[in-house]
Parts: structure tokens; sequence; C-alpha cells
């Protein structure tokens, strides 16, 4: 286990609030939007999440690293955030199935954080003035020169990031002698995305962000899947015709988070960057389709403007937030096309909605 000496480190948001704290992980800056999720367990997992890519996480609870780091708790490839902001930093940690410490997994990684803070009064300040920019350094703590390196800093509105963190290959995933097969646009997909198809016969071939249908068609899928992602949805017009392309083939599809803003997109419904967006484990949505309520696993900061669904004639409404009536799933009038803007994955999280896996394999029947 590495030897972890805190040194003094700096928050800097783009408002001029600052927190003073200690280092964690690697001695370095970082910068990147702020955001912060409430759950209580999968640090990896939000870690690790390609959705994340270019924000710095703020976790609400309070210890982070108590339970160590075990190499099949990952979403993907390598840590994907772009910096830490925690209460306790627990370099010393209690799982013995674990197999090295936060502090040496960010170290291996290059991930620059920040702990000793109030995080619930970081929380409450970007709950009211909203999500933005932010710098972390541990390696100076002149704010004038942070304040300019800030200031470069671009902001996520029109920023597209998923052709980024996408595969730069097609691979396969799963049984190649499963009864279904699925093509999978990759604009972030998270691994147990991938685990619940496994799970139900279903043989996935996944796809680089910007690969044609006709290129995805040739795998001969029974369906499509468009993956969550990072960035504005409204900067990917790439992935808006592609969709398009599925819909007006008439084969089935499923959109995830990313995935089901694209899918508003390509009917016409606009997206807009959320005051906070939605990030946490409980967060609970009403499924209008059978009056059923579920809590469900959340990360976006982007949505599709209500107003806009609700006068579409092309879509029509299946899942409302229950918090803030936001629009959290989607189907399309007259064809096997439908999304949702949480997990069902959810991992972690609880698995009221791992059903819409199901209802996709039964669509594809």
């Amino acid at each position: 286990m590495a030897d972890i000496a805190k040194i003094p480190a700096v928050l800097l948001l783009a408002d001029g609030t600052v927190f003073y704290g200690k280092s964690a992980g690697k001695i370095g800056t970082t910068t990147g939007e702020i955001c912060f999720n409430t759950g209580m367990t999968g640090y990896q997992e939000i870690f690790t999440d390609p959705s994340y890519f270019g924000q710095i996480m703020v976790t609400t609870n309070a210890h982070i690293g108590n339970y160590g780091i075990q190499d099949d708790e990952v979403e993907s490839g390598k840590i994907q955030i772009a910096g830490l902001v925690c209460k306790n930093f627990n370099v010393n940690y209690s799982r013995k199935t674990a197999g090295q410490s936060i502090q040496d997994y960010f170290l291996g990684e290059h991930i620059v954080g920040i702990s000793d803070i109030d995080t619930r009064q970081l929380v409450r300040h970007i709950r009211d003035k909203g999500a933005m920019n932010g710098i972390i350094s541990s390696e100076t703590l002149d704010l004038e020169e942070l304040k300019k390196q800030l200031a470069a800093v671009p902001g996520m509105d029109g920023l597209e990031l998923s052709s980024v963190v996408s595969t730069k290959e097609p691979y396969f995933y799963g049984n190649e002698d499963a009864g279904y097969r699925v093509a999978v646009l990759d604009l972030g997909v998270k691994k147990n995305i991938l685990r619940n198809f496994s799970e139900r016969n279903v043989y996935a071939k996944v796809f680089p962000a910007k690969t044609s249908f006709a290129e995805m068609e040739a795998f001969q899928p029974n369906g499509y899947f468009i993956s969550n992602g990072p960035g504005d949805p409204a900067a990917m017009p790439y992935a808006i015709e592609t969709v398009k392309d599925i819909l007006q083939a008439e084969k089935p599809l499923f959109g995830i988070c990313l995935g089901h803003q694209l899918l508003a997109l390509a009917n016409g419904i606009r997206t807009h960057k959320m005051f906070n967006g939605h990030r946490g484990l409980n967060h609970p949505v009403k499924n209008i389709i059978i009056n059923r309520c579920e809590v469900t696993s959340q990360n976006h900061g982007f949505g599709v403007i209500p107003e806009d669904v609700h006068r579409s004639e092309l879509v029509e409404v299946t899942h409302v937030n229950l918090n803030d009536q936001s629009i959290e799933g989607i189907r399309v009038k007259g064809k096997k096309a439908f999304s949702v803007q949480y997990h069902p994955e959810s991992s972690p999280g609880p698995h009221d909605s791992r059903y819409l896996f199901d209802q996709f394999v039964e669509m594809m029947s």
C-alpha cells in the first residue's frame, strides 16, 4: 500500500468560490465540470463510468475508499472522472477481496483529488448555483494562476465527447451461439449493460461511436442498442443520423441515458443542459404505462425538453421523474423503439428497472 503524505490542496470554482483541503491521489492539477453523486456505495463504478468523462466528481457519502478497489468492479478499462472531491479519502480498507487501496489506484491512473473539505457545504453551493467548471490543485495554491487555467476550460454545452471514450475497434461480448444478436453503438457504454444483455441470451457486437447504420447492419442484428455516454447530445449529428436510419429501417431499438436523448433528437425533440442533473441511486421514477414506481440509478447532466415531448406526434411518454417531473422514458409510436433516461442495469443500485432488458428481448422476438 502506497504511503500517503497529504499536503495542502485547493478547489476553485468558476464563480470564484474556494475550498481548501488536503491532497488525494496524484499531486497535480486537474479541471472539469463539477458535479455530485449522492450514492452511498459504488465509488469504483462511478470512477470508471465513461459518462463522467471530463467531470470532477463530488461524492456526498462521507467515506470513499473504505472497502478498497477490486478489479472486476469497473464499468470501463480505466478511471474516467477528471478528478475527485471527497470528505474522507480512506487509504486503509476493510474488504479482504480488495486488491489495492484507492490511493494506489489513483496513483496508477494519475488521478488528482482533494479531500478533507466540507462536501455538504460544497453540494449545497452547487445545488443553488448550478453545474460549473472547477479546478483542483495540490501543486500550487496561487488562485490567480488557477483562475487563468480555469478560464481556458470549455463548458459542457456543445461539447462532443463520446467519440473520445468510445471503442476504437469493434468487439464482441457474450456467447456467439446466443439466440439474439444486438448491435451496440458505443458512446461510452458501461460493462454492466453488456453483462445484462449476455445474461439474456444476447450476443453483442460493440461498434465505435461514428459507425454508420450500414456497417452495423452487416452484423445482421436482431436489434440495436444506443448507449450512455458523456457530453452534449445536440453536438452529435452523426449519432442522430444513425438513429434515424435505424428507425427508418423499422429495426427494434433500445436507448439508455445519452441514447434516450439521441432517440428524442432523432424525432425532432430538443435537449437542454440541466441546472444540476441527476446523479445517484435513489431517484423515484413512475412508469405511467403500468402505473408503477421504480427506484432508479441515474447519471446525466442533459435532458429532453418536456414541452417538446408533450407536443410531439411521433413519441409518447412512458416514464416520469417524481422529483421534478422530467421525462425519463419515451417510446416511438408505431415502431419498436423505446428509451429511458436512467440506468436500468443499476450497478450499483436497486434492480427495479431491469425488466427493460427483458422488454427489449421480447421486442426482438
